[in-house]
């Protein structure tokens, strides 16, 4: 008997299928810039002039992914694909231009393609980005029924005279951090961990915990406050660029303090942070708790609360307060010699 490529388990049909159903969405992210249409063999989009620098991103969403399979909330993985990128080519001091998706599965489902890729294309329309293209593939055994993995890929531009980086950080610049909406995208699986074995402990499912309510998350669900979308900071960008001498920005991801904020401050120079400058939100301090997690770990894991941490000229800091509303002034820029580099006192 001869196979064919769909009695194998790869369907072209139902990656036609997912495409129309998000077409009109993407079209509406389209910028004056973008060439041609999206289906071609690539994105073709006009250059920004020799004077710019291009700043190309790329990331994932990671097993946050898991959690909205669970509970059904697809839509926020795609959404936060596309801040996550943002914010990683704004810490370059870059505007997003265009973006690019690669969504993989065993089986896909076009009812789910279109939640995720439609919400990546209503944040691309959003913040002005245009969604380029992307790629859907359909690989059977690769993953378990019903999973699926996401990546993301966004390049922007920035003069070149105003690229954003450690060399332009000196000691007694301040340092102004703006709150995160929780977890962002990043130290899923050790929250996955603590939640499990804590449902486990009380002969629940992972399902029945994340669905319970809590006084002391605001009467959200866990649930809720772990799908909580990955917040995009360019307009308070846009804002503090406008009010304030910036010179380089940290996006706390995976690694949590240490493993990003030394990212952006050059070589013998650290960080000291005003722990009391504000209060870690009860999400990470519930995990903390479960978990038995140290909170030196829980800093070199999650953001704590603080999404980006942005270096500025000392003499701009009561600018950088006015122009952004929720943000902290948290410390400064030190002399550093030795050992970690973020010192919290």
């Amino acid at each position: 008997m001869s196979l064919t490529y769909k009695a194998a388990g790869v369907d072209i049909g139902r990656a036609d299928d997912a495409l129309a159903r998000v077409r009109e969405r993407l079209r509406k992210t389209r910028r004056p810039e973008v060439i041609g249409d999206i289906g071609q063999f690539g994105g073709l989009f006009a250059s920004p002039g020799a004077d710019t620098v291009l700043v190309a991103t790329t990331d994932g969403v990671g097993t946050k992914l898991e959690v909205a399979r669970l509970l059904d909330r697809h839509e926020v993985v795609g959404t936060d694909l596309v801040h996550h990128c943002i914010n990683d080519a704004m810490a370059m001091g870059a505007e997003p231009l265009f973006f690019l998706d690669y969504f993989s599965t065993s089986h896909l489902e076009p009812a789910v393609f279109a939640r995720v890729v439609g919400a990546m294309a209503d944040a691309c329309a959003r913040h002005r980005v245009a969604l380029l293209g992307g790629e859907t593939a359909e690989m059977p055994g690769m993953y378990a029924p019903g999973t699926y993995d996401l990546a993301g890929f966004l390049v922007g531009a920035v003069a070149r005279d105003r690229v954003l980086g450690p060399e332009r950080v000196r000691e007694g610049d301040a340092l102004i951090g703006i709150p995160s909406t929780g977890l962002h995208t990043n130290g899923y699986t050790l929250a996955r961990t603590i939640l499990a074995r804590a449902a486990a402990s009380e002969t629940r499912s992972f399902e029945d915990l994340l669905g319970e309510a809590r006084r002391d998350l605001d009467d959200r669900t866990i649930g809720d406050a772990l799908l909580a979308p990955h917040r995009a900071y360019l307009d308070e960008f846009r804002a503090l660029r406008d009010r304030a001498r910036v010179h380089a920005i940290a996006h706390l991801t995976g690694g949590g303090w240490e493993g990003n904020l030394p990212r952006a401050l050059p070589d013998g120079l650290g960080a000291e942070i005003d722990r009391g400058a504000w209060d870690v939100p009860r999400l990470f301090t519930l995990l903390a708790e479960l978990g038995r997690v140290a909170i030196a770990d829980a800093f070199d894991t999650w953001n704590m609360g603080i999404g980006l941490v942005v270096a500025i000229d000392a003499d701009d800091r009561d600018n950088a307060l006015a122009a952004i509303p929720d943000a902290y002034a948290l410390g400064r820029v030190v002399t550093h010699t030795f050992g970690r580099r973020v010192r919290f006192v």
